[in-house]
């Protein structure tokens, strides 16, 4: 029996929709005219992210016991899939795919969304930059001035900018502190390894001071994070160290990370490993890293630079959209 309360009507309008099938269509004229590959891969992996922050969906087979190695995985991200294209001698490629992430559906949250990813061989994270402004100016997307880009803060210049101190200067005892001055309430149950942690508090202080004031008139982006806060990006050694990737910010919401992207098989296996025990010490599921990439690195990755960018996200910024679920056919309660 159907249910009276079941409401069947798609979560956005029509005219949202038709204005998502223009937005893709100057998404594929930009590559097109930049030739550069449109790809397509798996959205079914027998490997899973081991991303600390990141939960991935569980596909199993009823014939099977609950065993993790008899799992499949629903894509959070077609990154590892397109870097062995790349390691295959692919040259520059994009594609827009459907990911999955478990995540509570909210305002700017969906467990299914469509992300748009593409690499760029001989491409660092400055000049990556430069063509991601590009591509969302033809999108539609502002300028702040005509004759400037928009503003690029390092990572530090942002922290001084906004947060009014040296986010490489402070420990996370001085963090923690300050936040609680400014009024902004911490996370309960906190455990003792974030309570040591200066990444957790830089992450608190980014989301809830730092990001909200950034891209009020034009998208604005922060580069150069921690080396800590590496993730997949290369690391320069100064002093401090610092990772080569950046964010993209507008009206306070991230749009889109990029890195210049790590080569080294030696090196990205240690972080998953670490990743991995990180997971496995706070109790988490430990699905297996993606040896696949590892050994495409080891055949040789060209030096590269990439980027992930929400498509949603960007549609619901575009068109003045309060909620996700208003630019999605239909989001996770309607699906």
């Amino acid at each position: 029996m159907i249910r009276e309360t079941a409401d069947w009507r798609p979560s956005a309008s029509i005219e949202t929709l038709r204005a998502r099938a223009q937005l893709l269509a100057a998404i594929r004229a930009f590559f097109r005219e930049r030739e550069i590959l449109e790809v397509q891969t798996p959205v079914l992996s027998r490997h899973a992210t081991v991303d600390r922050h990141i939960e991935s969906f569980v596909v199993s087979s009823p014939d099977h016991e609950a065993r993790i190695t008899d799992h499949g995985f629903l894509q959070t991200s077609p990154e590892f899939a397109m870097k062995r294209l790349l390691a295959a001698g692919s040259g520059p490629i994009w594609q827009i795919a459907p990911v999955f992430r478990c995540e509570e559906q909210g305002r700017h949250h969906n467990p299914e969304f469509t992300m748009l990813e593409w690499y760029r061989p001989g491409f660092d994270h400055h000049r990556l930059m430069n063509e991601v402004e590009a591509l969302l100016r033809r999108c539609g997307a502002p300028q702040a001035m005509p004759e400037f880009g928009w503003r690029r803060y390092s990572y530090r210049e942002a922290f001084e900018t906004f947060a009014g101190f040296d986010p490489f200067a402070l420990d996370a005892a001085a963090l923690r502190e300050r936040l609680a001055a400014r009024g902004i309430a911490e996370p309960e149950s906190l455990a003792a390894d974030e309570i040591a942690s200066r990444d957790f508090w830089l992450d608190l202080w980014m989301s809830h001071v730092v990001a909200a004031q950034l891209g009020a008139d034009a998208p604005a982006f922060v580069y150069d994070f921690p080396a800590s806060q590496a993730a997949l990006a290369r690391v320069r050694d100064e002093e401090p160290p610092v990772a080569e990737r950046f964010e993209l910010f507008w009206r306070g919401l991230e749009l889109a990370n990029g890195f210049h992207e790590l080569t080294d098989a030696a090196e990205q296996q240690r972080r998953f490993e670490a990743d991995r025990q990180w997971r496995r010490t706070h109790g988490r599921a430990v699905p297996p890293y993606d040896a696949t990439l590892i050994a495409a690195l080891q055949a040789g990755l060209p030096s590269c630079a990439g980027v992930a960018l929400g498509i949603d996200r960007l549609l619901m910024l575009l068109s003045g959209a309060e909620r996700l679920a208003d630019v999605l056919a239909f989001a996770a309660d309607r699906a």
